[in-house]
């Protein structure tokens, strides 16, 4: 076992930076690992014909990104019950570690399970777990760091390059592993790795310091039972909306966007109104709400390499190498590999430049409008004829992706845990990851209006709203400023 740092704030044994993101840095990697292995052959698995060489599901495309849209979004979705969880119940920490333990379960369902039962138990575990796992990761390693240490952003960008090795890694094994040995392999793959995962969090905990495990507004004991009975009302409700066929797999997402919306009204809401939040924290969370849309708008193009430039992939690239066909899966390594070439970069020059970096609103609409220029860039082959598309160029598209990503992603996860309230520390990054879940569901029922035969309009309208919006936030930059008082 590792030995136990005592004050992380202090610590800069892992490149000047404390040894817990080291640990966090792993757990994520591992995690994206299991995640992202198993959603790039999610798609294929959803829509590929039953009686095929590697039968999958057989539904049809568009219900297939329905599917992975609203999956993806209630993920995000899920974080919120994740950080309530921790925020009233069992701290960051703990509930990063469960929630982990959930993730594999997940994708051993999806393994073992045979047919939609495999999907339904394992999905609904990796959401849960994720949801989980994902806002109080970062919540955990916003606590390594004292409230204006400049590493902070170059800390989440380490730690952002952690989640992309994992990235990278899982689809290409997966995809190998698909193609070679069928879907239930692949997903038993993300499965060892999630078990990867857990062996090292589990060494390394006692570098994360006491902060993480602070619960910081418990839930009084006499509410436990109304809790409870709430969430089995949800869960009641849900279960007759689908089985009276209001819920169905091909509205799924669009299902998804509407829960996100108004969530994120009463989260809002519910935390602008609170009596245990100062002036200048209402003041910041102000700020947030056009950021909020911005990020939702940004992944709304983003999320789409999962569904849509999967199926671009799978149909209209030439995957052609020296006479081997790549599996499709591959093509969503192509991101990861720029995110960690270039995290480092934009790591280093945020801690060159410091207090002269851009601010945080002008970097989330850099980052939307290059989101915007990158589905533009499918412009020049749309309409062409199956696999007309070059690898490369669609390469060169996933770069232009993996720049946009960098100056808003990990930007956004580190202004989460600046603008928080104290006690809505974790709740604070779940509604970060609520925009997240929002612009996911989406890009799954944007997805629905893609063709081959009509790719112009689609990436030329998309790319040009993505644009608009970035340009308006730039506008309204000096007054988001003024809101954020004083935090960059």
């Amino acid at each position: 076992m590792s030995s136990t740092v005592a004050d992380p704030h202090t610590d800069r044994a892992f490149f000047g930076h404390p040894r817990g993101l080291a640990n966090l840095f792993g757990v994520e990697m591992w995690e994206r690992f299991s995640y992202y292995g198993m959603l790039a052959s999610l798609t294929l698995y959803l829509y590929y014909e039953v009686a095929g060489a590697n039968p999958g599901l057989g539904l049809p495309k568009s219900t297939a990104t329905s599917l992975v849209g609203a999956y993806g979004g209630l993920v995000y979705v899920s974080t919120i019950a994740g950080c309530w969880v921790a925020d009233r119940v069992l701290g960051a920490e703990r509930t990063l570690f469960y929630s982990a333990v959930l993730v594999m379960i997940g994708h051993i369902g999806l393994a073992v399970l045979p047919g939609f039962v495999g999907v339904g138990v394992g999905l609904a575990c990796v959401a849960l777990g994720s949801g989980g796992g994902k806002g109080n990761a970062t919540a955990v390693v916003g606590t390594l760091y004292a409230e204006n240490d400049d590493r902070r952003d170059a800390g989440f960008s380490i730690f952002y390059m952690g989640i992309n090795i994992g990235a990278l890694i899982g689809p290409l094994l997966t995809g190998l592993t698909r193609s070679t040995l069928g879907f239930h392999y692949a997903f038993g793959v993300a499965a060892i790795g999630m078990a990867a995962g857990l062996i090292q969090y589990t060494i390394g905990r006692g570098n994360l310091g006491t902060d993480a495990t602070i619960v910081p507004n418990p839930l009084p004991r006499s509410r436990w039972t109304v809790v409870a009975g709430i969430a089995v009302l949800t869960m009641a409700a849900v279960a007759i909306l689908v089985l009276t066929g209001v819920i169905t797999a091909a509205n799924l997402s669009t299902v998804v966007v509407v829960v996100c919306a108004v969530a994120a009204v009463i989260y809002f809401s519910v935390i602008l109104t609170s009596s245990k939040i100062t002036v200048v924290e209402r003041s910041r969370m102000l700020s947030f709400i056009p950021l909020f849309v911005v990020n939702a708008v940004f992944w709304s193009l983003y999320q789409q390499q999962f569904t849509v430039v999967e199926i671009y992939a799978d149909g209209r690239m030439d995957r052609n190498l020296f006479g081997w066909q790549m599996p499709t899966e591959w093509v969503t390594s192509f991101n990861p590999v720029f995110i960690i070439s270039l995290a480092p970069v934009f790591a280093l020059l945020w801690i060159k430049l410091g207090p002269r970096q851009p601010p945080t609103p002008i970097k989330f609409a850099l980052g939307t409008i290059i989101m915007g220029l990158a589905f533009l860039m499918f412009l020049p082959w749309a309409g062409g004829s199956r696999a007309s598309t070059p690898l490369l160029a669609v390469a060169a598209i996933l770069l232009v992706f993996a720049i946009g990503e960098l100056l808003i992603s990990p930007v956004g996860l580190s202004l989460a845990t600046k603008i928080s309230p104290k006690v809505f520390r974790s709740q604070t990054v779940a509604l970060y990851f609520l925009s997240v879940a929002l612009g996911t569901a989406m890009s799954g029922s944007l997805a629905g209006y893609y063709s081959p035969q009509h790719e112009a309009p689609y990436f030329g309208i998309l790319g040009a709203v993505a644009i608009v919006v970035g340009l308006i936030v730039i506008a309204l930059s000096p007054m988001i400023r003024r809101l954020m008082a004083g935090v960059r």
